[in-house]
């Protein structure tokens, strides 16, 4: 199994955002499994004619993200990320809806500015 990751150098997202992007989708969806033996921070910079920084910048998102794990020298493993992802999303949604209460928002008015921010980042 490869990676396939490809990166525009021509997108608007910056080349760690591609890949850390691309890597969380493909481990959420599956299609990249749990134990999944991820590259090297240099073999993937190599493979993709990035920077080794680049690379790493967007694995330890990943790995802060908790879509992935470095087991020392044995290297960096797709871990079970769709809990720690589902986890941090209600987290961070529980503390929106408690700062839109404090803030006097109504139900309604929270949910609208909820739409429209998930609109603005997913795209209509």
């Amino acid at each position: 199994m490869t990676l396939k990751i490809v990166i525009d150098q021509e997108a608007a997202s910056a080349p760690y955002e591609q890949l850390r992007a691309q890597i969380a989708e493909r481990a959420r969806a599956g299609v990249l499994p749990v134990g999944y033996k991820l590259p090297t921070v240099r073999g993937l910079a190599e493979e993709l004619g990035l920077a080794a920084n680049t690379v790493a910048k967007a694995y330890r998102a990943l790995e802060a993200d908790g879509v992935i794990e470095t087991r020392g020298r044995n290297g960096t493993f797709v871990a079970a990320a769709g809990d720690a992802a589902e986890r941090r999303a209600a987290a961070a949604a529980r503390t929106y809806a408690e700062e839109a209460r404090r803030l006097g928002l109504g139900r309604e008015a929270a949910q609208a500015a909820v739409s429209d921010a998930v609109r603005a980042v997913y795209g209509d």
